[in-house]
């Protein structure tokens, strides 16, 4: 029997993720004043504004898709952490911070559960491909997982050598078209793992 078709639209999960930092970005870039603290005061509006919005992606996932992912639940929790600290401290490198530590963890776990043997990005996405193979997904977490670790490296790089504004705005466009060019480029290891073939996986 098929599959019963999702309820919600399909572009739902990735406007979850993804909205909430594109919130953010306006909101500095409509908030920022001129001056030195001019971008200082835009970031702590934006971190406010980007809580609130982590907080409704998290009621919106709940009500429309029926789960937090384990992915969503992390992002949450280190942006009302790290936001706390930019708020207070009234600097905004704690929420620039967030990313570095969200990516090294993700890449810590997979990597760890690959040389376990244990493919852990099925746990994080809490999804199967229709056909992918246990060696399937532990490529693909050995894969995600070195990309997250360079992720990590990146963004510190860009930490120390851009301005808020210009950090925001790679975090935003360009760190979203290096994923899904990523995920693009692990199209050939998942259609040579049994993806599309119609075949059921062996049980792991």
């Amino acid at each position: 029997l098929d599959k019963a078709a999702p309820k919600h639209p399909a572009w739902l999960p990735f406007a979850i993720d993804f909205a909430p930092l594109l919130i953010f970005f306006i909101t500095f870039r409509l908030t920022k004043g001129d001056g030195a603290f001019g971008a200082t005061e835009g970031a702590i509006k934006g971190t406010i504004a980007f809580m609130v919005a982590i907080l409704a992606a998290m009621a919106v996932s709940q009500w429309q898709l029926k789960k937090i992912s384990p992915m969503l639940w992390i992002s949450a929790i280190l942006v009302l952490g790290f936001g706390a600290l930019t708020i207070y401290f009234h600097d905004a490198r704690f929420i620039q911070m967030k990313p570095t530590i969200i990516y090294a963890s993700i890449a810590a776990l997979l990597l760890g559960g690959w040389l376990r043997g244990r493919a852990l990005l099925q746990y994080i996405m809490q999804s199967a491909f229709d056909g992918l193979t246990p060696a399937g997904w532990l490529i693909l977490s050995r894969n995600w997982g070195f990309y997250f670790l360079a992720m990590a490296a990146f963004n510190e790089a860009l930490r120390a050598t851009l301005s808020f504004e210009d950090w925001l705005t790679v975090k935003l466009w360009g760190v979203s078209i290096l994923s899904m060019l990523f995920a693009m480029s692990q199209l050939p290891v998942m259609m040579r793992h049994g993806v599309g073939s119609g075949e059921e996986p062996p049980a792991a």
